[in-house]
């Protein structure tokens, strides 16, 4: 697997997802910012795992809004590898149907190749959204410094706003962390 390095272009495969254009209608409170209407960008990094099923259900449920644009990044090692890019492909464009079908907002994806971490903190770069979301094992620090995590390395190097969801005992989950020293950079 490559890594990628700061100041190096990585390798990425745009995912043609289905054409959901969602219908947004004007606002109906005067109260209501340009900024809600415009909406925001969200990044969710993915992976085939049910912590990222769970980190992208939490934030199509909690944290989007109509007028919201989700970005789903997914690492892999290879882009060139077209089996991995269909079954890509294939989960993307499912959870780009099911967020147009609960929240109603558009949804861009991209395989990246490379160390997940580095790459989804350089995907946020690129991006500048509110938030990045991602979800966890929920493992012990110790045990996440030794084996490493990719939440954990997201969260002390992204400049925009981490937010990882830490599956949960109940079905809502709980969110583990929101970098306080993010939001301010």
């Amino acid at each position: 697997m490559e890594t990628v390095l700061e100041d190096e272009e990585y390798n990425y495969r745009e995912v043609i997802l289905p054409k959901l254009i969602p219908i947004v209608p004007e606002p109906g409170l005067e109260r209501e910012t340009g900024e809600r209407r415009r909406g925001r960008d969200i990044v969710i990094a993915v992976d085939h795992g049910p912590n990222s099923k769970h980190a992208f259900d939490w934030a199509v449920i909690h944290l989007v809004r109509l007028a919201d644009t989700i970005h789903l990044v997914h690492a892999v090692s290879s882009v060139r590898n077209e089996i991995v890019y269909e079954i890509s492909q294939g989960l993307m464009e499912k959870l780009a149907v099911e967020a147009f079908e609960v929240a109603m907002v558009r949804t861009t994806a991209r395989i990246i190749e490379g160390d997940a971490g580095k790459v989804i903190c350089k995907e946020a770069e690129r991006l500048k959204p509110a938030a990045v979301v991602m979800g966890t094992r929920g493992r012990s620090l110790i045990q996440s410094v030794l084996q490493g995590s990719v939440s954990e390395y997201c969260f002390h190097n992204c400049k925009s706003a981490p937010v990882i969801i830490v599956p949960g005992k109940g079905s809502s989950g709980m969110v583990l962390a929101v970098s306080q020293d993010s939001c301010s950079r």
